[in-house]
C-alpha cells in the first residue's frame, strides 16, 4: 500500500520501471566517471550525498602538507623590500614618463621616489634584501622570490578578493577552502582552515576573504584571536556538564537529521550539523593547540615574544607553527589593521609606514622559518608572503614620499614546501613599475600552491550553478615554471 512518504506514491508501474532503469544507468555512469577520476574532485555539497573522507589521496606526490599565508594587507612596496633597483638611486624627485594606475586613476608620468633603504646581499644565493628586513635576510637561501607578479585590480577590495579567491568579485571560495575541499582534514578535532587578523582590525572587504563562498560552511575559516580566548564561544557553559552537553548535541543532531531527510539534499544543514560536532571536539583540542606556555623561552624569543613591537605577530606565527604541527591545512595571518596608518598602504609617509610594519613582522617571520627548519617541518610546510599588489616607483602626491597602488608588477615570496629556495623568478623594469620578464598572474600563484599540495589546479573543480568551477578560473592556469624543486 502506498503512503505519502513513498517516493513512488501515485506513479504507474511503467513510470516505476522507467525511473528504475534510469537509476541503474546512472549507477553505471557514476562508476565510469569515478574510474576516470571525475567524481574524486567533486564536492559533497554538489549532491549532498557523496561521502567526504577526512583525508583524501592527492593526484601527485604532495611536497607540502600545510600552507601558512602571511598576508601583508595594503600592498608592500617591492622596490623598498625585495626588488632591488640600483638605477633609481639619484633620481629622487625627477619627473619621468611611466604609466601608473591606482586609486587616483591613470597617469602617464610621475615624480620618482627613490628607495628609502639600502640593500644588502645575503646567503649563498646573494639575494638583495632591504635593510627593512635584517632578520629575513638571513633566510634567503630558503626563500623563492617571485618578482613579476601581476593582478587585475589596483583597488584593495577587489585585489584582495582575487588574491584570496581567484576572482575580483565576491562569492567565491577562498584558497584555504579549496585546499581543504581538495585534500580533506588531517585532524578531525581541529579546523582545517584558520585565520588570524591584525588586532587593530580586519581588511576592507572583510569575511569575504576567508569565506567558503558557494561551498558548504564547514570549508570557511575559523577565526583565531592572538590575545585572550583564542576562539570565542567555544567554552562549555559552566552550569552544563560534559555528559549533559553530549546528550543535548545528540538530540539536536537527531532533530536536524530528521529535518534534513524531509528536505532533500540540504548541504548547508549537513555542514551545520558537522560544525556542532567539530566545536564539541575542539573544546578539548583547541586549548592545547593554542597554549604556548610550554614553549621554551628560547623559542619564544626566536619569534620576538619578548619585545613589545614583535610580540603580537610573533605569537601568531608561533600559533601557526603549532597548528600546522597538529594537522591544520591552511593558516592565514594578516599584518595590517583597518586604518591606512596600520596597514602597508603607504600613500603619504613611506618611511614611517613601512618601518613600523617591517619592525613588527621581520623577526617573527624569520623565527617561523628557522623554527620550522630546525624541527624538520619546513620541507612540507609552505610559507607564502605578500599583499594584494605592490607600490608605484613614483610619488602619489605633489608633496611627500607616499606611493600609490601597483598591480602591474610586484614581489611575493615563498619558502619551504617544495619550492626552490635561494632562487628568484621574473623581473620588473628598471624602475619596478611593471613586470617585463616572465610575468605571471595571481592564478599562476594559486596553481603553484595547489600543485605543491599534490593537486592538479586545472582538474580540481566544484560543480555549482551548472558549471565546474575552478580556483584558477574557467581558462585554467599553469604553475609558475621553475618554482617547484
Amino acid at each position: 500500500m502506498n503512503t505519502p512518504s513513498d517516493p513512488f506514491c501515485g506513479r504507474t508501474r511503467r513510470e516505476f520501471l522507467w525511473q528504475a532503469g534510469s537509476g541503474f544507468t546512472g549507477l553505471a555512469l557514476a562508476s565510469l566517471m569515478a574510474n576516470d577520476g571525475f567524481l574524486g574532485q567533486q564536492a559533497v555539497a554538489a549532491d549532498g550525498v557523496t561521502p567526504f573522507e577526512h583525508s583524501k589521496k592527492t593526484e601527485f606526490p604532495a611536497k607540502a602538507k600545510s600552507v601558512i599565508f602571511l598576508y601583508m594587507y595594503g600592498g608592500p612596496s617591492q622596490v623598498d623590500t625585495f626588488d632591488h633597483k640600483p638605477k633609481m638611486k639619484g633620481l629622487d624627485g625627477k619627473t619621468v614618463k611611466v604609466k601608473t594606475k591606482g586609486r587616483g586613476g591613470t597617469k602617464n608620468q610621475g615624480r620618482i621616489v627613490e628607495p628609502k633603504w639600502d640593500f644588502k646581499h645575503y646567503g649563498q644565493s646573494g639575494a638583495a634584501v632591504s635593510d627593512l628586513f635584517p632578520h629575513l635576510g638571513t633566510c634567503v637561501d630558503d626563500m623563492l622570490f617571485l618578482k613579476s607578479m601581476t593582478a587585475d585590480s589596483p583597488l584593495h577590495g577587489s585585489a584582495m578578493l582575487q588574491m584570496n579567491t581567484g576572482s575580483i568579485l565576491s562569492g567565491d571560495p577562498c584558497l584555504g577552502s579549496w585546499v581543504n575541499y581538495g585534500l580533506g582534514s588531517v585532524n578531525k578535532n581541529l579546523p582545517g582552515f584558520v585565520v588570524m587578523l591584525d588586532p587593530r582590525g580586519g581588511p576592507i572587504s572583510g569575511a569575504k576573504n576567508w569565506s567558503s563562498g558557494y561551498m558548504p560552511a564547514n570549508y570557511q575559516a575559523t577565526m583565531l584571536r592572538s590575545k585572550g580566548t583564542p576562539i570565542l564561544n567555544l567554552d562549555r557553559p559552566k552550569h552544563i556538564s560534559a555528559n549533559h552537553q553530549r546528550r543535548l548535541l545528540d538530540l539536536m543532531k537527531d532533530f536536524n537529521q530528521e529535518h534534513q531527510a524531509a528536505h532533500g539534499h540540504n548541504s548547508s544543514l549537513a555542514a551545520r550539523i558537522e560544525s556542532y560536532e567539530l566545536a564539541y571536539r575542539m573544546q578539548r583540542s583547541a586549548p592545547e593547540a593554542t597554549d604556548i606556555a610550554n614553549e621554551s623561552v628560547k623559542t619564544q624569543e626566536l619569534y620576538g615574544l619578548d619585545k613589545k613591537e614583535t610580540a603580537t605577530f610573533g605569537r601568531q606565527c608561533l600559533l601557526a607553527r603549532r597548528l600546522v604541527e597538529r594537522g591544520v591545512r591552511f593558516v592565514q595571518i594578516y599584518s595590517g589593521g583597518n586604518h591606512i596608518q596600520t596597514t602597508w598602504d603607504a600613500h603619504e609617509d613611506l618611511v614611517k609606514n613601512h618601518s613600523s610594519r617591517a619592525q613588527e613582522t621581520d623577526k617573527p617571520i624569520a623565527g617561523l622559518i628557522k623554527d620550522l627548519k630546525q624541527r624538520g617541518m619546513l620541507d612540507d610546510t609552505l610559507i607564502v608572503w605578500g599583499g594584494e599588489f605592490g607600490r608605484q616607483p613614483t610619488a602619489e602626491y605633489a608633496v611627500g614620499t607616499g606611493r600609490d597602488h601597483n598591480s602591474f608588477g610586484f614581489t611575493m615570496w615563498m619558502a619551504g614546501g617544495g619550492v626552490k629556495g635561494g632562487h628568484s623568478i621574473g623581473e620588473t623594469d628598471e624602475l619596478g613599475s611593471a613586470a617585463v620578464d616572465k610575468p605571471f598572474h595571481v592564478r599562476n600563484l594559486h596553481a603553484t600552491i595547489l600543485k605543491l599540495m599534490g593537486m592538479d589546479p586545472n582538474h580540481l573543480t566544484y560543480f555549482y550553478g551548472g558549471l565546474d568551477r575552478r580556483l584558477v578560473g574557467p581558462a585554467g592556469a599553469d604553475p609558475i615554471e621553475g618554482a617547484i624543486a
